[in-house]
């Protein structure tokens, strides 16, 4: 009776935090009250099954990244030995924060570097916890969680704050699945404060950004959507879960699989602006389909491969070819409707993007990738990128068959 008790008064806090259409439910709210749930399959009141872990990471791909660090694996050895050498994975890691507001722009400006270094670390903790099983980098990464957790008290309406929220939740909140279903010294207390944090700081400025009119290029709503996703798996939300999907077909934005993609050719609706932000946006769109697919759901195959296309198309032209097919794109907001020809800023610069879908594409459905490949042989090992999950090659090459 007493936990029951205990149980509501958090629901009611939430509601009163993120208002009437609060996207947490007391089912939610109940697996954060038992952080010690074993890693499998939870099925919660309104019907979805989630499998835990299993945002980015499910329970074989984290087990084949502690095989790979111990035998040696090649060629994902390669990636573990720049994930293990990135000052960001250093168990010694020293933080840079916490802050009690944090921004990408505006007067917390100055913030912006040094707070995204230091959820990077208690992204990349997780991962060497996972590879080394040395509880110091475990410990590592609930300090930096746990210390934002107990300074933070608000992401600015700025500009960029949806950027923000979709680019360091999303390691914020892979971090929280990987401890939580493997780290057994994890408590009760860290686990309701850190997802406090998700939940009352983080989440609302996505519901926001869901909630009004399209305005901006489309990694942007890809990268909320990921953010949105990995949310919904952590707090087995099937309500969020369902509207992270539905976004990613439908959304009236720039950033889904049929606005931002050409089904005709594969290019991108950034193709025009730059070449780095055209990989920013086809990467947000692969992190949300590699997570839907560890929770039993294709959006890989949406609209016939289209983000293979949209990596095609990338590969291709950063690869040098000049003889690429372009049309002024009409893009759902209408300001981003005047680039008349494929830009060339950024161009042969390769972010490691590519062996998650490749893997995916080419090693379990059997399709061909030849631009992506040609890719993925001129940067293999794939290393470390802010915006990314990064290090492919660990973390994606061979897993999920």
């Amino acid at each position: 009776m007493i936990m029951n008790k205990f149980i509501l008064s958090l629901t009611l806090f939430f509601v009163v935090v993120l208002g009437a259409n609060n996207p947490i439910s007391a089912q939610s709210q109940e697996s954060i009250d038992n952080p010690q749930i074993a890693p499998k399959a939870i099925k919660p009141v309104n019907g979805k099954i989630f499998v835990h872990p299993g945002i980015l990471h499910s329970k074989a791909s984290l087990e084949h990244i502690y095989e790979v660090a111990t035998k040696k694996t090649m060629p994902e050895f390669g990636s573990y030995e720049l994930l293990k050498n990135h000052p960001c994975a250093s168990a010694q890691y020293t933080m840079n924060g916490p802050f009690a507001v944090i921004s990408r722009d505006g007067q917390y400006a100055y913030t912006k570097s040094k707070m995204e270094a230091d959820f990077s670390a208690a992204y990349l903790n997780a991962l060497m916890w996972i590879a080394t099983k040395d509880e110091s980098h475990a410990k590592k990464s609930l300090e930096i969680l746990g210390a934002y957790a107990d300074s933070l008290k608000l992401i600015p309406a700025t500009n960029d704050a949806p950027l923000l929220v979709g680019l360091e939740g999303t390691k914020i909140v892979n971090a929280m699945e990987i401890l939580r279903y493997t780290y057994n010294e994890i408590t009760k207390e860290q686990m309701e404060k850190i997802t406090k944090m998700i939940t009352g700081i983080f989440l609302p400025i996505c519901e926001k950004f869901y909630n009004t009119k399209a305005y901006t290029n489309g990694n942007w709503g890809a990268i909320i959507t990921k953010m949105y996703i990995s949310s919904a798996i952590y707090l087995n939300n099937e309500m969020m879960y369902k509207k992270a999907i539905d976004f990613y077909y439908n959304g009236n934005d720039n950033g889904t699989i049929q606005n931002y993609i050409s089904d005709s050719t594969g290019q991108i609706q950034e193709s025009g602006r730059d070449q780095g932000h055209s990989q920013l946006g086809i990467g947000a769109l692969a992190t949300v389909c590699e997570i839907a697919y560890n929770q039993g759901d294709d959006l890989y195959s949406a609209c016939n491969n289209r983000l293979l296309k949209g990596f095609e198309y990338v590969a291709r032209y950063n690869l040098g070819d000049d003889n690429m097919p372009f049309t002024t794109w009409k893009d759902v907001t209408g300001k981003y409707s005047d680039w008349t020809v494929i830009s060339d800023k950024s161009r042969g610069h390769f972010i490691p993007i590519y062996e998650m879908v490749y893997n995916h594409y080419v090693r379990i459905k059997g399709l061909s990738m030849p631009y992506t490949e040609k890719v993925i042989k001129k940067i293999r090992p794939e290393g470390y990128d802010r915006d990314q999950p990064a290090f492919g090659t660990l973390l994606f090459y061979g897993t999920g068959k």
